[in-house]
Formats: structure tokens, C-alpha cells, sequence
């Protein structure tokens, strides 16, 4: 039994969610570099230009890659010989949420109710998604979430008569619908199966995924790389302006299902898909 304070959660979800929205996962610059050597609009290769550019000046003075700094949402895989003491779990999180956003000069874009809408003015709550592994270890991963590309996201529950094919068209219509609104290019993550919210929950991890490490089941391997090429067919292009890259790439994640069920979760990232890991 390994015996972790809560402060050292604490500081460690502080530190990722500055490191979040400051810094890019490298994975994420060497794709949007990559991508912008594809682009065949003149306008949608300026637009990376800007991309690239504001990457740069964000490093250059050490200030967030997005003024939306994001709703925190974290990802804990925590290791079934790890004890927890001087505190709980998700106060220890909560705790290093409300110092990253403070202490970080980050943006506040939590409210307390949905409908009377009052700012918590520390960006608490997280969303925490926690699970149980083996090992004396703790696993973070702070993703923070703005909303101008999660209000694009869908949720269908397909019947099982429908296919791949279906599924892709879906995946396509939610970016064409998206349009311009979660500052594309985007990064789509897609989430088959479970139920209704467990879809839900594969689609926001697969938005964690690293984009150079495709899904390792050769089928959705090629699902994803033939869903976003009828994605980036759309023409929605860079910011919405047309072109030839609308999503950067498409992360396909599943789980079993029921039998008369198939549901499928788009969740869409915009240009700057945030998210940082650390263990413990």
C-alpha cells in the first residue's frame, strides 16, 4: 500500500492546468504544421499561418493558446494499492482546479446552476471521470474543454441495422453542421457503443488520444482515416472560410453494447484540443 497526500494531487492538477492551455500537446503543432502544407485554399493557408503564429506568440509570452481557457475536465486513473490520505480525492482535485485557474490568471467560465448562471469564479467544479487500476500509482490527465466546439457535439442512437457507412455520414454532417463554430480545423473524437452516456464518455477520451497513434484495431483504423476524409470533403475548411482541411483527425474509441442498441457520441475539439498528463 502506497500512501499519496491529497496535496500532491492537488498541486499536480494545478500544474496541469496551466501546462494545459499554455503549451500544446506536440503531437497536435506537428499536425497542424503538417496539415497546413495540405491546405489547397490560398485563404485556408493564411488562416494556419495565423494558427501557427498565435501557437508561437502563446509560448513567447507565456499566456494561454485560447482566451476560452476551458471547463477542466479530468481523467484519474487511480491504482487499487494507493491510499489517499489528508483529504478526498475529487476536494484534492477541485482544490487544484480553483489554484490553476486563480493562480494562473486563467479564465472563469464555470457557473454554479445552468439556468440562474451565477460564475463560481474559480473554474470549479471539474468534470471527474475516475477509474480503478492496479499499481501503487495515480495517473492524471486535466483536458480543459471550451465550448464554442462542445456545443457542436452529437449524440445519435443508431439502430443496429445501421453501419459503418451510417456512422460516417453522421460523423461528417456534425462537422458540416459545426461549420465555422468550433474554430476549425477540428479534432473529432467519436465514441461507438456502451449506451447512452457511456458514448458520450469514449468520445472525450478519444479526444485525449495522441492523433499520431490510430485506433489499434485495423477496422477502426480505417474508419477513422476514411471519416475524416469525408470530413475534410465537406469543404468547411480553416475557421469556417473553406478549404481543404476542416479536421486535423478523427479518434474512434468503443465498447460492447447492448443488442438492440448502437450508440455513437461525436465529440468535437477545436484547434487547440487541450490536455496534459501527469503521474504520480
Amino acid at each position: 500500500m502506497r500512501i499519496i497526500n491529497a496535496s500532491e494531487i492537488s498541486d499536480t492538477v494545478r500544474n496541469l492546468c496551466i501546462h494545459a492551455n499554455k503549451v500544446l500537446p506536440c503531437d497536435l503543432v506537428e499536425k497542424i504544421n503538417s496539415c497546413s502544407k495540405c491546405e489547397t485554399s490560398a485563404l485556408g493557408r493564411s488562416i494556419f499561418g495565423d494558427m501557427q503564429a498565435n501557437i508561437d506568440a502563446a509560448a513567447e509570452l507565456d499566456i494561454p493558446v485560447c482566451q476560452d481557457t476551458g471547463m477542466a475536465v479530468v481523467f484519474a486513473e487511480i491504482g487499487q494499492d494507493v491510499h489517499i490520505e489528508g483529504g478526498l480525492f475529487e476536494d484534492a482535485v477541485n482544490e487544484g482546479v480553483h489554484r490553476g485557474y486563480t493562480e494562473g490568471l486563467l479564465r472563469c467560465s464555470v457557473v454554479r446552476d445552468p439556468l440562474r448562471r451565477a460564475n463560481t469564479g474559480d473554474n470549479t467544479p471539474a468534470v471527474i471521470h475516475t477509474r480503478i487500476v492496479a499499481g501503487e500509482k495515480i495517473k492524471i490527465t486535466v483536458a480543459p474543454k471550451g465550448f464554442g466546439s462542445e456545443n457542436m457535439s452529437r449524440l445519435k442512437m443508431f439502430t443496429p441495422a445501421c453501419g459503418r457507412d451510417d456512422i460516417i455520414a453522421f460523423i461528417a454532417e456534425t462537422a458540416k453542421i459545426a461549420g465555422g463554430n468550433p474554430c476549425p480545423p477540428m479534432v473529432l473524437g467519436v465514441g461507438i457503443g456502451s449506451d447512452f452516456e457511456g458514448c458520450a464518455l469514449l468520445a472525450k477520451k478519444a479526444l485525449c488520444r495522441s492523433l499520431d497513434t490510430p485506433n489499434q484495431d485495423e477496422f477502426y483504423h480505417r474508419m477513422e482515416s476514411d471519416a475524416l476524409a469525408a470530413v475534410n470533403a465537406t469543404g468547411v475548411g480553416p475557421q469556417g472560410f473553406g478549404g481543404s482541411i476542416t479536421a486535423l483527425a478523427v479518434n474512434i474509441e468503443t465498447a460492447p453494447t447492448h443488442i438492440a442498441g448502437l450508440p455513437v457520441a461525436v465529440n468535437v475539439g477545436c484547434h487547440v484540443t487541450r490536455h496534459a498528463s501527469a503521474e504520480i
